[in-house]
């Protein structure tokens, strides 16, 4: 099961996301570098395991306040060995047929940006993307048939909790089984919730294919023995001593 480091963007800082109230985040404070800077944040995530994807949440384009193009350009130069998925919770099909011909990354299509189903699906369609079902502390956000249908995900499924976002209520557990049991082979991400190496064993457990995480990482929950382990197992690679 894969470990995918979460950077939540805003104002040109990374912030500690907390339970989808966005107006109340702040810049991070991170026991592994100093600051909340992008650049040095990934390079201390790095440092901790050898990561090969990460996950960019552009808040300032969710809410429509603005773009991190720029950051992102400068991460994807600076780490080029990393795929990296990004929501900017982007709808316009000609934008993301343009990303997807400049080989901008991976797209990260969230349910809560539509509420048309059928803008949803030509979305999907643009290019390189990875489905996120959104779900806020009332339930799923977006179009209905997106969640009830499953012959409409791609390949990769991401099944967002916002509400469990920094709030160590542990991972929703519920709906990831639900999603799992209508996948039919898709690889499902969990997101939002996991607290510590018990969790990551019980989504394993579950065919979770990988987890999105941040604050566990940030504070140590997820610490780089933990990590460097669960690489080494699901790459058959031999660990550092």
């Amino acid at each position: 099961m894969e470990v995918i480091p979460v950077l939540d963007l805003m104002g040109g800082q990374v912030v500690h996301a907390r339970r989808g109230e966005r107006d109340a985040y702040r810049p991070i404070q991170s026991s592994l570098v100093a600051g909340a800077d992008p650049l040095a944040i990934v390079a201390a995530l790095l440092g901790l395991a050898p990561f090969r994807t990460l996950y960019i949440a552009d808040l300032d384009a969710i809410q429509r306040r603005g773009s991190h193009d720029p950051v992102i350009d400068g991460l994807r130069a600076a780490f080029r060995d990393l795929e990296i998925w990004v929501d900017r919770g982007e709808t316009d099909v000609l934008s993301l047929r343009q990303r997807a011909a400049r080989a901008a990354g991976v797209s990260v299509i969230g349910s809560e940006s539509f509420s048309d189903v059928f803008a949803l699906k030509r979305a999907l369609a643009a290019g390189p993307s990875v489905l996120s079902l959104d779900h806020d502390a009332s339930g799923r956000m977006g179009p209905p048939e997106i969640h009830d249908s499953a012959t409409l995900w791609p390949e990769r499924v991401i099944v967002m909790t916002l509400a469990r976002v920094g709030a160590g209520a542990g991972p929703d557990v519920e709906r990831l089984t639900d999603v799992l049991a209508r996948a039919e082979g898709r690889k499902v991400y969990a997101a939002g919730g996991v607290r510590d190496p018990r969790d990551l064993d019980a989504l394993a457990d579950l065919g979770v294919a990988g987890v999105l995480a941040a604050s566990a990482l940030h504070d140590g929950r997820l610490d780089g023995p933990t990590l460097i382990r669960g690489l080494a197992a699901s790459r058959r690679i031999r660990p550092q001593p």
